[in-house]
């Protein structure tokens, strides 16, 4: 005579219809008391058995809800609608593509609760073939924040994503800065268009383009306090920026900068132009207090500024399809490590939090020859030629 089973252990039964061996077990109740029933199936008595242990051991492990055609894609997709509530539409938009791109046609289809390390290992290998490694960190980000939701949520039992490394990917397109001569002729060929005083502040204070793009006019002060004591000289303060919440990159990047002379000439006229802009635009203009702004008072996007900086760059003389707008702030950096301003200074006047970051980032921008030990040794022990 058969034993009953002992309750929680599950139940095997015969399916005549299917002919297959089905393996059930309770994981839980809904709000209105219905039992939440499991099953699995196997063409023998032991395979069945075989998948009530792991149902069972699920339970135990606290993931006995996890449906088992819950696939990679169904994960990606929950994390996309629910994951990134309160994010900015650029960072929802960017995740969307990676998500779509390279996450889902590679992996979707796989079971989440199959995934293993090793398939997580091929895929960024596989994908270290096509994108830079920028690209594979963002990518494998999508794919641990996506099963870190549905871990969270019951759905799987591990983030094997965690156990993997990014591979080295193709090289990305490498940084670079405009040579004095450069910047030079970029200044001049700006000069008359609307994105003048843009660039000026660009190349001259190296603010990044998101905060030149939501600096208001409430935040220049072109006259400074000659006469306070101490003086101050204009400036600008760099509190804002385009990124969601208004908020600068880092909480570093809130400062406030002294203008050189060339700048606080061209906010002047830029002004002078904006003016009589809003004039003629009348009761179309929106007065949003933005130093740089469309024809109608509006918000410069990112293409604008593009396609009004490739205009100048051609100008100049130059490929316009080499250079982007946030090479002017790195030119800003190289032209003062070229002139010997020190690393500390330069950190502080771009907003980064120590000279680690500034290294990181510029290290093709600053001089990479340390004089002061040759210096002070040429001091000490002069040669005798």
């Amino acid at each position: 005579m058969t034993t009953r089973r002992s309750r929680g252990d599950g139940g095997l039964h015969w399916d005549e219809q299917r002919q297959r061996w089905i393996a059930s077990v309770t994981v839980g109740y809904t709000p209105a008391g219905k039992r939440i029933v499991k099953k699995a199936s196997g063409k023998t008595k032991t395979e069945a058995k075989a998948k009530l242990k792991e149902m069972i051991r699920d339970i135990d492990d606290g993931v006995g809800t996890a449906a088992g055609n819950h696939t990679v894609a169904d994960a990606v997709r929950d994390w996309l609608e629910y994951g990134l509530h309160g994010r900015g539409p650029k960072t929802v938009e960017t995740c969307g593509y990676l998500a779509s791109k390279h996450v889902i046609p590679s992996l979707g289809a796989r079971k989440l609760r199959e995934l293993s390390a090793e398939d997580v290992d091929k895929w960024l290998i596989s994908k270290a073939n096509e994108v830079s490694t920028r690209t594979l960190r963002d990518i494998r980000s999508v794919l641990k924040r996506a099963i870190d939701r549905a871990q969270a949520r019951d759905k799987v039992k591990r983030n094997v994503v965690l156990l993997c490394d990014v591979p080295k990917g193709k090289p990305g397109r490498p940084s670079k800065s405009l040579t004095l001569d450069q910047a030079a002729a970029v200044l001049n060929a700006a000069e008359g268009t609307l994105l003048h005083a843009y660039v000026v502040l660009s190349l001259l204070i190296g603010a990044r383009t998101e905060e030149l793009r939501a600096l208001t006019w409430s935040h220049v002060d072109l006259e400074g306090k000659p006469h306070a004591s101490p003086p101050a000289p204009p400036s600008i303060m760099v509190w804002h920026s385009v990124r969601s919440g208004g908020d600068t990159k880092t909480r570093r990047s809130r400062r406030t900068l002294a203008l050189p002379k060339r700048c606080v000439d061209a906010l002047a006229l830029h002004f002078t132009r904006q003016q009589a802009i809003r004039e003629r635009t009348g009761d179309r203009w929106q007065d949003n207090d933005l130093v740089f702004c469309t024809r109608f008072g509006t918000e410069l996007d990112a293409g604008n500024v593009r396609r009004a900086f490739k205009a100048i760059t051609k100008k100049a003389g130059l490929n316009e399809a080499e250079w982007t707008p946030r090479e002017m702030r790195h030119s800003f950096v190289s032209l003062l490590s070229d002139e010997g301003v020190p690393l500390e200074s330069i950190s502080r006047l771009v907003g980064h939090f120590n000279t680690t970051v500034t290294e990181t980032v510029y290290r093709k921008q600053l001089r990479p020859v340390m004089l002061e030990g040759a210096q002070a040794m040429d001091r000490i022990f002069p040669s005798k030629a």
